[in-house]
């Protein structure tokens, strides 16, 4: 399945309650997008999100139903440090984010 990632603006420092992730989450599974891994850029206001999706326009209905900025979906691959190209390794994402 394609890997996209997010970038999201917030005008506030983001803050995230149990139960904001809670109805993402609820929103994502409904909608089949499934999260991989975020970063928070040190002002706390932006977001840099993977995600696995169907498509693009999957990804942009779940953050209209979460009331999420989108401001850019753009569709990834891997670029490994010897310059190889490939799919994005979900299993070492995984490994990061727990």
């Amino acid at each position: 399945m394609p890997v996209f990632l997010i970038e999201r603006t917030f005008a506030d420092k983001l803050e995230v309650s149990p139960d904001d992730a809670a109805r993402v989450k609820r929103i994502n599974e409904e909608i089949g997008v499934q999260w991989l891994i975020s970063f928070l850029s040190a002002d706390k206001k932006k977001t840099y999100c993977l995600y696995e999706a169907s498509n693009a326009d999957a990804i942009r209905e779940a953050a209209e139903r979460a009331g999420l900025p989108a401001d850019s979906v753009i569709e990834v691959g891997e670029l490994a440090p010897s310059g190889a190209t490939g799919d994005v390794q979900k299993e070492r994402l995984t490994r990061v984010a727990n």
